[in-house]
């Protein structure tokens, strides 16, 4: 098969099957946390609902190293509201839980609104003007090889603030598109990564969270990571940034980062 046509995961009901294009920078043993965030957001869509309803924030606790081994996906809705619905994914490994998160979805409705309600189109150029970040080919990272960059700011293994459109080009889960969701969720999780403040030699600056809220979906497949990082003294940092596509802002992302040498 197509290396960039096999798909990450292969869901058979609540059985999870990662494949090698899950596998991170840090150990490509483990997965990159893109790949279960995304995965996340697919069931988070999944969760029936009373009545139409989108998801506006995904809250994901990365509890433990995750396996490229098969994994155990479990739903269940908290709370169901005419609202609002709160609702909770798992992810267990071998029977211990690897991954936690919530997911807050809201009714659907369409309202005019007023011009000062409406975001406008990002000052930074589009994916079309901004270059390929030739850097990433130095640490094998499967997951990274699955999809298009394009720096219109900073970039990787550039210290510092960082502007970059992601575009998700292998599949998530066998048989199923890619959806406006699932391209926020991974393009989000690369805050850290995108807007390094160390040397990745001689530092690990893993995220142990992600926090994703959205005003909209975003359309079309290109997502645009604004970010930064900022560290403290005392081994945590905190990486951020708002997420756009080409007709404006619609998210933020948060990451808290456990720093340390290697």
């Amino acid at each position: 098969m197509d290396a960039v046509n096999d798909a990450v995961y292969r869901v058979e009901a609540t059985r999870v099957m990662p494949s090698r294009h899950a596998g991170g920078p840090w150990n490509t043993s483990l997965q990159h946390g893109a790949a279960p965030a995304a995965l996340v957001a697919w069931a988070a869509e999944r969760i029936p609902a009373g009545q139409p309803m989108q998801v506006v924030r995904l809250t994901i606790d990365l509890l433990r190293p995750i396996p490229i081994a098969p994994l155990e996906l479990e739903t269940e809705v908290v709370r169901e509201g005419r609202k609002i619905q709160v609702a909770s994914v798992r992810l267990l490994a071998d029977g211990t839980e690897v991954v936690r998160a919530s997911v807050l979805k809201i009714r659907a409705a369409r309202f005019v609104l007023p011009d000062t309600a409406v975001a406008a189109a990002p000052e930074l150029p589009g994916p079309e003007l901004g270059i390929e970040p030739r850097e990433l080919t130095e640490i094998p990272n499967p997951f990274l090889s699955g999809m298009s960059l394009r720096a219109v700011r900073g970039g990787f293994r550039q210290a510092g603030p960082a502007a970059i459109w992601f575009r998700a080009d292998r599949a998530i889960v066998e048989g199923a598109a890619i959806t406006p969701l699932m391209r926020a969720a991974i393009t989000a999780d690369f805050c850290n990564g995108a807007s390094a403040v160390l040397d990745f030699h001689r530092w690990t600056f893993i995220n142990g969270d992600l926090t994703v809220n959205l005003s909209r979906l975003p359309d079309g497949d290109w997502i645009l990571l604004d970010a930064e990082t900022w560290v403290g003294p005392d081994g945590s940092g905190l990486a951020a940034a708002r997420l756009a596509d080409l007709n404006g802002y619609f998210g933020r992302a948060v990451q808290s980062i456990v720093v340390e040498p290697r």
